[in-house]
């Protein structure tokens, strides 16, 4: 019912919120974020399909099974990988066949596409990233959003979160989910960093329940989000208030 996408970005913090990605070998004084981006032909994904931590990554779809997005990341934060936490949990699913379940942790990747998904289904694995989608116009939806996100990995400039439903709109745009007859669609995306900071940005936790159009509704929201949050920086950074939180 849906396609989605799973990315792993190591980074150093520069100005703002600007964030210079790393060259392959250069490791000190950086931090991981993890993100999620998924649409479906049906209400309400972002409280089934994406789960995102400090340690990874994961997207559970087509039959979908919560448990295995809650307690994969549960695994994963326990320090296993995630090929042995994922496979763990489906040779324990007696619905693997109608699983899709992908993700990424630290250090590697997983992408699963049980036999009895429903056509077109299928995963891509890239560097640092997953996508996969099921009931989908064809194979070239994933690879559209799998171009789109590589296009723009090594934009220092824009947050993961905008890039995210960037590579949604491009799975759109080529037939995405090929069930027209299912008008009310949704939208979500979650990205966490091990970054310390006092807030978090607002437009790394967004979703869009219900709408025709929850892709182009995800990008406004994210704008909208985004320019929230950068409000709310110039007014306490100008000490205006003492407690950005309070109402």
């Amino acid at each position: 019912m849906t396609f989605s996408i799973c990315v792993r970005e190591e980074y150093r913090p520069a100005d703002g919120e600007a964030a210079a990605l790393l060259d392959e070998e250069d490791s000190a004084d950086h931090y991981t974020r993890f993100g999620v981006a998924v649409t479906t032909r049906l209400p309400g994904v972002g409280t089934l399909c994406p789960f995102v931590g400090e340690n990874g990554a994961i997207a559970t779809q087509s039959l979908v099974n919560v448990r295995l997005g809650r307690k994969g990341i549960a695994y994963l934060d326990d320090g296993l990988a995630i090929d042995a936490a994922l496979e763990a949990l489906l040779d324990a699913d007696d619905g693997r066949a109608q699983r899709q379940l992908h993700g990424v942790d630290r250090d590697g990747t997983f992408a699963f596409s049980g036999e009895e998904c429903n056509d077109w289904y299928g995963h891509h694995v890239g560097e640092n990233y997953t996508v996969a989608g099921n009931l989908l116009t064809g194979e070239s939806v994933v690879e559209a959003v799998a171009e789109a996100y590589e296009a723009t990995a090594n934009d220092d400039e824009r947050p993961l979160a905008e890039r995210l439903v960037d590579a949604l709109a491009a799975g759109h745009a080529e037939g995405g989910d090929r069930r027209e007859d299912l008008p009310i669609q949704s939208a979500a995306l979650r990205v966490v960093s091990d970054e310390p900071r006092d807030y978090s940005p607002y437009y790394d936790d967004l979703r869009v329940d219900a709408s025709e159009t929850p892709v182009a509704d995800l990008k406004e929201t994210y704008e909208l989000a985004r320019q929230g949050y950068e409000d709310v920086l110039d007014k306490y950074d100008d000490g205006e208030e003492d407690d950005p939180d309070a109402e």
